[in-house]
């Protein structure tokens, strides 16, 4: 009879396997990491690290979307980074988390203690290859926000995020015809890009009249011109 093989994180389903941090290992290396872990499943609006809390875990986004925030000198909320599935979440070998990282939309994630995946790094330098190239996506997505939040035009502003989106909810390069599922309600999106529901609503019936997207129930968007919201976005 042959023996079992242990997959305590159901690795072997995994949506992100082959985009996530993991890709790369062997599936010895691979099992030795799941034992480290576990899944846990965060509602839209749940906080899953909160600034100013030790650095005591680190995570990879399977499914969902969040959002990385600090909060400035007067108290603000300010978000700094989008992140969607495959992402890892994490400020390795440092004392303290300094952003709030909160679902925006239903998640699941893989989350494991910060110290092990700092020795794991050390024990396999592939790894380590990985995860650094992980943590400079996520300053070049908060880099991407800050310039989208920054642009002046309304209309830029919103089809640079659905854009985001796009790319986020894509294993590839989004193309004429996805649909992509709004993770953030658009009084959200309206408080991210400093603009008012109002004119958010506005906009995006503008792009629908266009023949830009199509929207699809209370969440969905279809792109049906990348190259006019790319336009558009500048």
């Amino acid at each position: 009879m042959g023996s079992m093989t242990r997959d305590p994180l159901g690795c072997g389903d995994c949506p992100v396997r082959d985009l996530a941090v993991c890709a790369g290992l062997s599936e010895a290396e691979r099992r030795d990491l799941a034992a480290l872990g576990i899944r846990r499943h965060y509602r839209r609006g749940e906080t899953i690290f909160a600034a100013g809390d030790e650095s005591i875990a680190c995570a990879t986004l399977i499914s969902g979307a969040v959002k990385l925030s600090r909060h400035d000198v007067e108290g603000v909320e300010r978000s700094v980074a989008l992140l969607h599935a495959a992402s890892f979440l994490a400020r390795l070998f440092a004392a303290e988390i300094d952003s709030s990282v909160t679902a925006i939309a239903d998640s699941e994630l893989c989350v494991f203690p910060r110290r092990a995946i700092e020795r794991k790094m050390g024990d396999h330098p592939g790894f380590m290859e990985r995860v650094l190239r992980a943590t400079a996506e996520q300053l070049a997505s908060a880099h991407d926000l800050i310039d989208l939040i920054g642009r002046r035009n309304a209309a830029a502003r919103l089809a640079g995020l659905l854009l985001l989106f796009a790319q986020g909810g894509c294993n590839g390069a989004p193309l004429d015809g996805t649909l992509i599922e709004l993770p953030m309600t658009r009084g959200e999106m309206a408080s991210l890009l400093g603009l008012t529901i109002e004119t958010v609503s506005r906009q995006l019936s503008a792009m629908e009249a266009a023949g830009t997207i199509e929207r699809q129930g209370q969440r969905g968007i279809r792109l049906k011109s990348l190259d006019a919201l790319r336009s558009v976005a500048g």
